[in-house]
């Protein structure tokens, strides 16, 4: 009984995984953040991240930090902003980075139904010049306050909520976006973890 309510479980959660969203982490050295964007991207739907790092070593992901969501979220790794985005762009991805700079639109002011990559950089430098200019446009969240920065964490899981939104309103989460083999692929493969 116990085993049929899992297959079942995996099966729903994977019939609501959404492959046209995804993030990219730039550089983000602070495991915790990495997790806890972990967390959002799999709490969201979002199937895969892209672990981008050209300055820093890729970081060590604990389960006991991530609540076991890098056992769910599958990671591509990086080591240039070329190549990140040439395998984006070949996969049909947009890619928004987040910034706060003049050409920068709201998060709001998007159409994320079409399939989007999200770029968010490390904690002190956020993203970088080369990930910005080369990045399709740049978004960012608006802010009220006198601090115009949120933890990099936060951010994501404020900006990929939007997207959830939007693929809700849209009717992404009703019907398996992967088709049948590809879903009983997964289910085996999630089976076995």
């Amino acid at each position: 009984m116990k085993s049929e309510r899992r297959k079942n479980k995996i099966f729903q959660v994977l019939a609501q995984r959404q492959p046209g969203l995804t993030i990219v982490m730039e550089n983000i050295h602070d495991p915790h953040n990495v997790s806890a964007m972990l967390r959002s991207a799999d709490a969201v739907g979002i199937h895969e991240v892209q672990l981008m790092y050209t300055t820093q070593k890729f970081p060590r992901i604990g389960s006991k930090s991530s609540s076991s969501a890098n056992k769910w979220v599958g990671r591509r790794r990086f080591h240039s902003v070329k190549e990140c985005y040439d395998q984006l762009h070949s996969e049909g991805f947009t890619i928004l980075a987040t910034r706060l700079d003049d050409k920068a639109k709201s998060v709001y002011d998007f159409d994320f139904t079409k399939k989007t990559a999200f770029v968010f950089g490390n904690e002190h430098a956020g993203v970088t010049d080369e990930a910005a200019n080369l990045a399709d446009a740049t978004v960012m969240i608006p802010m009220m306050g006198m601090i115009q920065s949120l933890n990099v964490s936060v951010a994501c899981a404020v900006t990929i909520y939007e997207a959830l939104r939007q693929h809700h309103k849209a009717g992404y989460y009703d019907s398996p976006q992967f088709g049948t083999e590809i879903l009983k692929k997964l289910q085996t493969e999630w089976l076995s973890k």
